[in-house]
């Protein structure tokens, strides 16, 4: 396992609101995300992306966005188009399709809001520029295409499940589309997301996420990126920003933190994260997160174990 698959699983990415928007020309979109991440995905046509602080950007079929909570942006046929909010838009919405604009060259897009633990995503969606957009090549837009067809499918048939089978689609376009930015040649990333482009780091990373609970020496984990320990010390923190075992303390931290709201008890937490007690759990948890385990549970939503991913 590495950090990604780590906080995907946490994560349980639904989709809260799936559309499918078929816009006529002409047209103009305010968006605001509010208190949840969106992904879009062009499926067919062009438009403009505007959004404070980069150039407007002309998108095409098999470009994919994905924009974090709190974030504003914009969409048109043209440059400069009037704008509408996109509050007004979803009110022409039938079943999960919605049509609006003229009787110009449409453009039709997929667009989800994504719903997940902010505590399970807070680990990858820091990382995350505000908006992520990305452009698909051959064989990932064949793919991305496959997807959307498949929820075109369940969206146009509405038949038993079909919401459940829209939020798993939607999770794959979430993954398809981080996968490909963070694969893009350039793309500035920091944190774990760094180490996990670099091949010595990454074995290192991933070994320690395949055994959170594991008593991980520096040696061990140098070893692992067949460094020196000297040498394994000095890359980690340059390149990922803290030291090895300080960055294992902040994950098992963050997998306690997701235990703990599937309602597992605190003894039992602190044996799969690798503490030796309870209470050696709640002195780490405490000086990390400035409360105990206990005070942070109440503090948020609980989630039953048994139907977790």
């Amino acid at each position: 396992m590495n950090p990604f698959d780590d906080v995907i699983h946490a994560m349980g990415v639904d989709s809260s609101l799936y559309v499918r928007m078929q816009l006529g020309a002409p047209w103009g979109i305010e968006f605001d995300t509010g208190y949840q991440a969106r992904i879009l995905v062009i499926a067919r046509g062009t438009c403009w992306l505007s959004a404070e602080g980069m150039k407007p950007v002309r998108l095409t079929a098999g470009a994919g966005l994905i924009v974090k909570a709190g974030t504003a942006f914009s969409m048109s046929d043209e440059i400069d188009r009037p704008r509408v909010p996109c509050s007004s838009v979803f009110s022409h919405i039938d079943g999960r399709t919605v049509q609006y604009g003229g009787s110009g060259p449409t453009l039709e897009m997929v667009s989800a809001r994504l719903s997940f633990d902010p505590t399970a995503g807070e680990p990858l969606m820091a990382l995350l520029p505000n908006l992520i957009h990305v452009v698909l090549g051959d064989s990932e837009a064949n793919v991305l295409q496959t997807t959307l067809h498949l929820i075109g499918m369940e969206t146009g048939e509405d038949g038993l499940g079909a919401g459940l089978v829209i939020n798993r689609l939607t999770d794959v376009l979430f993954v398809q589309t981080i996968r490909t930015w963070f694969g893009a040649e350039g793309k500035p990333v920091s944190g774990w997301l760094a180490g996990l482009k670099n091949r010595r780091l990454a074995a290192a990373i991933k070994a320690m996420h395949s055994d959170i609970a594991h008593p991980w020496t520096v040696d061990e984990l140098a070893s692992k990126a067949g460094l020196s320990r000297s040498g394994f010390a000095a890359a980690f923190r340059s390149i990922i920003g803290e030291p090895p075992l300080g960055y294992l303390t902040n994950w098992r931290i963050y997998r306690a933190k997701a235990l703990l709201r599937q309602g597992y008890g605190l003894a039992e937490v602190a044996d799969r994260v690798g503490y030796e007690s309870d209470t050696a759990l709640s002195r780490a948890f405490k000086r990390l997160e400035g409360v105990s385990p206990g005070s942070w549970r109440a503090s948020g939503p609980s989630m039953d174990r048994h139907n977790t991913r």
